[in-house]
């Protein structure tokens, strides 16, 4: 079809983006797009592979005749041996700012890859830990000294920041290549710059046991108490639990439905109930309409660093921290023979067991399995406080 002016004016949108080759300038296309907005591109061939420049500006600001001439020196440039394509990537690389790369970041690789609660983590990090320093900087002159510099600003105060900063910033880099937006990345041969070593702590029953009758002094909130109890009883994560909102229980089927939203790995997790974490839910006050531990009334509890000091104080040790309780659950299910896919599924863990081609094929939901074991798991609680 030989494009014309009158033929370009009556092409609309329909459902499916539609492309109309022009029949004078092979390669050259008009971009229709549901909207009904239009522009032009033009397809060719560079080093073997497929490419698509896409002319700057759109119909009617850009016309037929534009198109063409615009169209005709890209391909020239194409018989010329160069890509038009990445020269134009390349140029609009040039002054865009370390501020520029990090919006687009969030919200074309964060935003669609990344689950809410671990795009906003890197939200955070990017906003906090690097804008401020590379704010008004352009991304191509960011350098390898540029990177060091940033680490160390972290480094010896907090390492493990340092390394979160250095996995999103780099992650952010990479894309910005795989994107043609810069051409390597400073962060290449870049080490993390602090050593993390992996908690293994494992509470005794004994100190299980402390930690239980501790929560139950007046010196603690009783709405914290019954948070740390609810830990030790389903094992889940300290956000989650502290996140419980009233409308993710049922009471008459004795469960709790975790949405993807939140948590860590983006699956919906169901959590059976034991009888002692009913007997829990049923004695926690409703301070709040929606979040069932909620010190204030206003939200969901939050500042855990003065109740946990004053429980280790009651406790009489120290050296243990609150996520150190997951791990004490899966351990401790495990040692009253529980399977280490039940194990698994009760953590909503997707590696291990579940890991690879097992994940795509195990379609079991082990839930008569994780409900007795919470359940043993909790009587082997009980039996410890009353046993001390």
């Amino acid at each position: 079809m030989k494009l014309t002016t009158k033929l370009v004016e009556a092409f609309e949108g329909e459902d499916n983006r539609q492309e109309i080759a022009d029949a004078l300038l092979p390669g050259l296309y008009l971009v229709v797009q549901p909207s009904g907005v239009k522009s032009w591109a033009v397809r060719y061939r560079h080093q073997g592979q497929p490419k698509k420049y896409t002319i700057p500006g759109r119909y009617p600001a850009i016309s037929l005749k534009d198109a063409r001439d615009l169209g005709a020196k890209a391909l020239r440039a194409v018989a010329e041996g160069r890509d038009p394509s990445q020269e134009k990537k390349t140029q609009s690389a040039r002054g865009a700012t370390v501020e520029d790369i990090i919006a687009q970041f969030l919200d074309r690789y964060c935003r669609r890859k990344q689950s809410p609660k671990t795009a906003a983590k890197s939200k955070w990090l990017l906003e906090r830990h690097v804008l401020p320093h590379w704010k008004d900087r352009q991304i191509d002159q960011i350098t390898r000294a540029d990177v060091r510099a940033l680490l160390d600003r972290y480094v010896d105060r907090t390492p493990v920041l340092a390394n979160r900063v250095r996995t999103i910033t780099r992650t952010m880099f990479s894309w910005a290549v795989s994107q043609d937006i810069i051409a390597t990345s400073p962060f290449e041969g870049i080490e993390a710059p602090a050593e993390e070593k992996s908690r293994d702590r494992i509470l005794t029953d004994a100190e299980l046991c402390k930690v239980w009758h501790a929560t139950g002094k007046t010196n603690l909130d009783p709405v914290y108490r019954a948070m740390i109890r609810m830990l030790i009883l389903t094992g889940q994560r300290r956000s989650e639990v502290a996140g419980l909102t009233w409308d993710e229980i049922d009471l008459k089927a004795r469960e709790w439905t975790l949405p993807k939203e939140r948590t860590k790995n983006g699956r919906a997790h169901i959590v059976p109930l034991s009888n002692q974490a009913i007997t829990l839910l049923n004695g926690v006050p409703r301070l709040h309409e929606r979040f069932v531990f909620s010190a204030n009334g206003s939200n969901q509890i939050g500042g855990f660093s003065q109740p946990k000091d004053r429980l280790n104080a009651t406790c009489g040790f120290f050296n243990w921290t609150v996520h150190d309780i997951r791990r004490t659950v899966a351990s401790g299910m495990a040692r009253l023979g529980v399977s280490l896919p039940v194990v698994e599924k009760i953590l909503n863990h997707v590696s291990g067991s579940f890991s690879g081609v097992a994940g795509i094929y195990q379609r079991h939901d082990y839930a008569g399995e994780k409900r007795a074991a919470l359940q043993a798991w909790a009587d082997h609680v009980d039996c410890t406080n009353q046993m001390s």
